[in-house]
């Protein structure tokens, strides 16, 4: 499948042009990424708020359920990843969506009748590890179909469909908290989910039928032996552990610190959702045109910047400033990372550093929660030391990404 390289210069930014330029299973992918995020974002950033609130878990607890939920994950992305090279792209995303489903609605179920904790831990552990495979199938799937000069513009592309996910669920959610209960939020996470497997069912065609390769732990962590791909994973591990405080440490921060309403809050991480809408792609178009690593520079300071802002604030529009340095951090660094992973990768071994990559961004997103939970309980009343302690994974990443483009890089492993 192949991508038209002849579109005129002022039609870069057109809508129609855009629409155009790339062939449907872009597009495809765009809502499927949609829906991904809307079933995670209108629920699973608000069960730090229910636990800690309304059962009464403490914050080092609460940031520990979601690390050991965030590990299974991690071990999903790279299983997911080895079996989507084994079995095909799109058995494997049906599958696991027609399953998470099931997965929301009895999580939903148990939370609505207020079960015991630790049945609603593993049931949430359970739901992140099914759910961890998409995330790595769907980039194999754009590395598949995308010619390698344009990897930048379509991932960023496929992030607008889930940033209009992350723009509008969070907000819903916020204000559905404000009437309802949280159980509720994870129905309609469920039917979320439900889009997803109609997307993959009626419109969503194979791109990799599977190689036959041997599915092991083996062959899985030997994408380890690419040294240069491992420290760029590590690089990333790090600054996901920061990026990933917008969902769990500001939640609380928020409410209970700066007293915002859930509803306040849940409005800060539409703010980000908008703001990766209106700009992913001209940046991902501006950033294809410098070297990488640079960019993931820029990117991983633009983070460490914006978090570092929200030490000194006391008021809800002072936030809204915080966040916005922060999404152009993401802007910035998402695609990039995508792209290395997607050049990286042998062709037949996509799945599997896509799924390496989703192991590093898990982990990553899965001790942000235990983290932030200590440094909340360590620093409650100075947020400069708590901010400024996550603000340092982005200047300790940004130096070493400059360290990382100046050596060679190697991408040949055999499994």
């Amino acid at each position: 499948m192949s991508l038209p390289d002849s579109v005129p210069q002022k039609h870069k930014m057109n809508v129609t042009a855009l629409w155009r330029r790339y062939p449907p299973v872009v597009w495809v992918l765009t809502g499927i990424d949609f829906f991904v995020t809307c079933s995670f974002s209108v629920s699973f950033p608000f069960l730090a708020l229910y636990l800690n609130q309304v059962r009464g878990v403490d914050m080092s607890l609460v940031g520990l359920l979601f690390l050991i939920g965030g590990l299974c994950a991690a071990a999903t992305n790279m299983v997911g990843g080895m079996l989507s090279d084994r079995f095909g792209r799109r058995k494997l995303l049906l599958l696991v969506t027609v399953t998470g489903i099931f997965a929301y609605i009895g999580l939903a179920l148990l939370v609505g009748f207020s079960v015991d904790l630790w049945i609603i831990s593993l049931a949430y552990i359970t739901a992140r590890g099914i759910l961890g495979t998409v995330n790595p199938t769907v980039g194999a799937i754009i590395a598949d179909v995308a010619p390698k000069d344009k990897l930048t513009e379509i991932y960023a592309v496929v992030r607008i469909g889930g940033n209009i996910g992350f723009a509008l669920a969070p907000g819903i959610g916020g204000y559905m908290l404000g009437i309802l209960s949280y159980g509720w939020l994870l129905g309609f996470s469920a039917i979320a989910c439900g889009g997803t497997a109609l997307l993959v069912l009626l419109f969503l065609r194979e791109s990799f039928t599977g190689n036959g390769g041997k599915v092991n732990l083996r062959s899985t962590l030997a994408v380890a032996k690419d040294r240069s791909f491992l420290i760029f994973s590590i690089l990333c591990m790090l600054l996901f552990a920061s990026m990933a405080q917008l969902g769990s440490t500001l939640s609380i921060f928020s409410v209970e610190t700066l007293k915002l309403s859930t509803a306040e809050y849940g409005l800060l991480l539409t703010t980000n959702g908008v703001i990766v809408v209106l700009t992913q792609y001209p940046a991902a178009w501006l950033m294809s045109k410098f070297p990488i690593n640079k960019g993931l520079m820029v990117g991983s300071l633009l983070y460490g910047f914006g978090y570092l802002t929200l030490g000194w604030v006391n008021h809800f529009n002072w936030a809204i400033l915080a966040i916005v340095l922060i999404t152009f951090g993401e802007v910035v660094f998402s695609p990039l990372s995508s792209v290395v992973v997607a050049r990286a990768a042998p062709d037949d071994k996509r799945g599997r550093y896509m799924g390496f990559f989703g192991l590093s961004s898990t982990v990553g997103f899965s001790f942000a929660p235990l983290i932030g939970g200590i440094l909340l309980d360590v620093f409650p009343r100075q947020p400069l030391f708590l901010w400024g302690t996550i603000a340092l994974a982005g200047g300790i990443a940004a130096v070493g990404f400059y360290y990382w483009g100046r050596k060679p890089k190697t991408t040949k492993i055999s499994v």
